[in-house]
């Protein structure tokens, strides 16, 4: 049987990682984000007791409200006038398919699908117009 300085010498030369590469921490990471959050919320908590950035933040949030209305408005009215733009060329193509129809060249199917989609996109335009007067008119 080896002596005791032996067997210890063997289990330190069997180290598969170098001691000088092993690192343990003692203090555990704490993500960026985490920290960030803390700092926003020692941040809120101090500008509540403060009159003037409580005024600011109130004045900022109204006005985000505002322009987030508007917006919306906005973006009803532009993909309003899409629809109708669409219906119109959908109209255009209605009214070629008619006419090939009533010449006899084709059957009533494409004229009735060019009839739909023209219905179709021409309500979806108008009621997106008719959204906007609803919500304007509510406020």
């Amino acid at each position: 049987m080896p002596q005791a300085e032996e067997r210890f010498a063997a289990t330190q030369s069997c180290v598969i990682v170098a001691p000088q590469a092993v690192k343990i921490e003692v203090v555990s990471k704490v993500s960026t984000w985490r920290k960030v959050g803390a700092m926003a919320r020692v941040a809120s908590q101090q500008a509540g007791r403060s009159r003037t950035l409580s005024a600011v933040m109130s004045a900022a949030r109204t006005t985000a409200r505002s322009f987030g209305h508007v917006m919306h408005q906005l973006w009803l009215e532009v993909t309003g006038v899409v629809f109708l733009i669409m219906a119109l060329s959908f109209g255009g193509a209605a009214w070629k398919e008619y006419a090939k129809y009533h010449a006899g060249q084709v059957g009533p199917g494409r004229a009735g699908v060019a009839m739909l989609f023209t219905v179709t996109f021409a309500w979806f335009g108008l009621s997106s117009f008719w959204k906007v007067r609803r919500k304007s008119q509510r406020q």
